[in-house]
């Protein structure tokens, strides 16, 4: 009797016989040996069938067969690899394979791909079957991935999420796009000029196009206000500082209708009158302010220098110490964020990066939400720091942290934490694979440091800062001046990259000022050499850039820069890591989103903005960012075991059924051409006989 391994991948695979030495004949298709068989599927083999295939009938869209919600679903395989499937069928279901080991992916995708296969082939259930669940492809994984594999049944939960979740996805891609399409494509493609138009809309990509489209709009409904800040350039040591003047309690401008914000006046006017009063004497000052009325600061009027330049009395020095600590380790999210940010490359050019990393046994399974470690893991980490020394670029950080043994009480930080590890922890180098460094392309390589610097970075101590407040007082007004110098690097050694410096925070003054602005004491007077006015104004909401999109979608809609705030936050996003680079891949394909492939800013097109509208007048819930993450947060409920595929069921059916019948007496055509004029004025007007190009002016 043997045992049947089957992979997701023919790569994948040939690791799986090799870890295991299966040294048999390469057969069509898959790999067998005296005891063992290895073969694979290329992706998906098995899809859900079309509406026409439950009846003709419905080959034909039209309203009155809306919603098509079938009793049973049926399936069928790909065209194009019904080869490989026939192969694989024959042997899942040969009479001397006594064990399968099923061998996809480690996620709720993979899960899927082999239970659809499993469904098709009709394989027993009187065969044993166990899933092997690994975190990296190298030898000693893969084998522990076998020596541990459960039951499949375990598994059973992950299972009904994966068909639900494609479930949903069908029915509400076919229901709502045929709905709309039918009601509302000629009014689309005529205003567009177009021969004919699909309206194709989606659980989340239609989310992701609204989120797009709501900043695009706020952005150009912002009105620009200025603002007129007064700075004072205090002289110490051989140069000058900047204090910033700011209206706080008990100063003349506390709370006045002159002010923008406590740091700024509405009118320059103003700001000028500020400066002429500080540039006066106290009692001038005090005489300004009127009705009687006096500051409670008796050390406020200090005078002029001996040349005549104001005087500010030192009224207050904070000093203190502030350590940053390195960042948590990469999740996909994350990762495709920096390497759109540092490298101009799409979510969707990252996953391939690091997917190819990951078959090359370099890093772990990249398509994961956590960004900690495993306790068992933590436990054998010095193994993948010990392989780093092969990389030269890399060999004194690990041979440091080696040597310090700063490894050994990883266990114990915030990098570490079972409970924030669902499916497979952070992405991390495995510290072997790398034979095949050489040989991979420049961008690939880039992709591969960033993970390994980030990954060794948790094992140096944290940065430190040296930070000073002062707060000056000239006649009973405050000024205020912070200095932060960087005094430890700490894990910032691991920050400079060998393509370039990825920046911290700038340090606005030298080592030399800090220390002179150390031995400053309360009391102290300094001269200010003048009082200038700077101009600002309030600057738009920022578009999203491929990268924080991604952040935005994990974190539902949220666009959260801030890395500690986002490490916080417990909520469920909008799609999951595997499928939000091919969303946004999706939007750019139907020409509803457009990506500029050199900044990776997003943009709505003129049709994407259209299809909104559309969606916004008819099943307006489909643009929001928190019922979308609602409907992945019960996906993982049922994965859980919290919720019934029943129940999950029921909701979703209710949904469709509730919108559809909705937008099937709906007459707001007229309507969506008004909001269609007002779109048009954003983007270029096609030539005379030619169609519209959807291309946004001012890009």
């Amino acid at each position: 009797m043997k045992n049947l391994y089957i992979a997701e991948k023919p790569s994948v695979a040939r690791e799986f016989a090799k870890a295991l030495k299966i040294n048999g004949g390469s057969k069509d298709g898959y790999i067998e040996s005296e005891d063992s068989i290895v073969t694979w599927c290329v992706g998906h083999l098995v899809t859900m069938s079309y509406p026409e295939e439950y009846d003709s009938a419905l080959k034909k869209w039209s309203i009155e067969t809306l919603p098509f919600l079938p009793e049973t679903f049926k399936y069928q395989v790909i065209d194009g690899v019904s080869k490989q499937f026939n192969i694989v069928k024959g042997l899942l279901n040969r009479e001397d394979v006594e064990c399968i080991y099923v061998c996809t992916d480690s996620g709720r995708e993979g899960e899927y791909i082999y239970r659809l296969v499993d469904q098709m082939a009709k394989v027993p259930d009187s065969k044993a079957k166990r899933r092997v669940w690994i975190d990296s492809q190298t030898e000693e994984e893969i084998l522990r991935g076998i020596k541990e594999a459960k039951d499949i049944h375990e598994y059973d939960n992950l299972s009904a999420s994966a068909y639900l979740r494609a479930k949903e996805d069908y029915l509400m891609g076919i229901n709502f796009s045929r709905i709309l399409t039918l009601k509302y494509s000629y009014t689309v493609k005529n205003y567009l000029g177009k021969d004919k138009c699909v309206i194709s809309v989606g659980r989340v990509m239609t989310c992701v196009l609204g989120m797009i489209v709501k900043r695009e709009r706020e952005i150009r409904q912002f009105v620009k206000t200025p603002f007129y800040r007064v700075i004072g350039n205090a002289v110490l040591a051989d140069g000058t500082f900047e204090a910033e003047w700011k209206a706080v309690e008990g100063t003349k401008y506390f709370n006045s209708p002159l002010l923008y914000k406590e740091n700024g006046f509405k009118e320059e006017k103003d700001a000028k009158n500020l400066i002429e009063e500080l540039n006066g004497s106290y009692e001038n000052m005090q005489a300004s302010i009127g009705n009687g009325a006096k500051s409670d600061d008796k050390t406020a009027g200090v005078g002029s220098s001996e040349d005549g330049k104001p005087l500010v009395l030192v009224e207050k020095v904070e000093k203190k110490k502030e350590s940053k600590n390195p960042p948590l380790l990469y999740n996909l999210a994350e990762l495709q964020n920096d390497c759109s940010r540092l490298f101009k490359i799409s979510p969707d050019e990252t996953l391939k990066v690091v997917q190819e990393l990951y078959e090359k046994k370099m890093v772990t399974y990249p398509r994961t939400d956590a960004r900690v470690l495993s306790t068992a893991v933590s436990k054998e980490i010095y193994k993948n720091i010990s392989g780093l020394k092969n990389i030269p670029s890399m060999k004194g950080y690990a041979e440091h942290i080696l040597q310090s043994g700063s490894y050994k009480g990883i266990a114990k930080t915030r990098y570490v934490n079972d409970k924030q590890i669902t499916d497979h922890y952070a992405i991390i180098p495995t510290g072997q694979g790398l034979n095949a460094f050489g040989s991979l392309h420049e961008t690939a390589k880039k992709v591969y440091e960033v993970i390994v610097r980030r990954f060794l970075s948790i094992f140096y101590p944290p940065a430190v800062y040296q930070k000073l407040a002062l707060t000056l007082n000239r006649n009973g007004e405050k000024l205020f001046a912070n200095f932060k110098v960087l005094a430890e690097q700490g894990y910032l050694l691991l920050t400079v990259y060998s393509f370039g410096k990825q920046k911290e925070e700038e340090e606005k003054y030298s080592k030399d000022m800090l220390e002179a602005a150390m031995q400053l004491k309360k009391g102290m007077k300094l001269t200010v050499n003048d009082f200038d006015i700077k101009e600002g104004e309030t600057s738009p909401p920022k578009r999203y850039s491929s990268g924080t999109l991604i952040l935005a979608m994990e974190n539902a809609g949220q666009l959260i820069e801030d890395e500690e705030l986002r490490a916080q936050i417990k909520g469920s996003g909008i799609g999951t890591s595997a499928t939000r680079a091919e969303i946004i891949k999706k939007l750019v394909n139907n020409k509803y989103l457009d990506l500029n492939k050199k900044t990776q800013i997003i943009v709505p097109t003129q049709m994407g903005e259209m299809i909104h509208d559309v969606v916004a007048s008819s099943i307006s819930s489909l643009l929001n960012p928190e019922l979308t993450a609602s409907w992945e947060k019960g996906l993982s409920y049922v994965a859980e075991g919290s919720i019934t595929e029943e129940e999950y069921m029921k909701k979703l059916e209710g949904f469709i059924q509730k919108r559809t019948d909705a937008v099937k007496g709906l007459n707001n055509q007229y309507q969506l051409r008004s909001y269609f004029d007002h779109t048009a004025q954003f983007y270029k007007k096609p030539a005379r006989g030619k169609r519209a190009k959807g291309k946004q002016t001012g890009q």
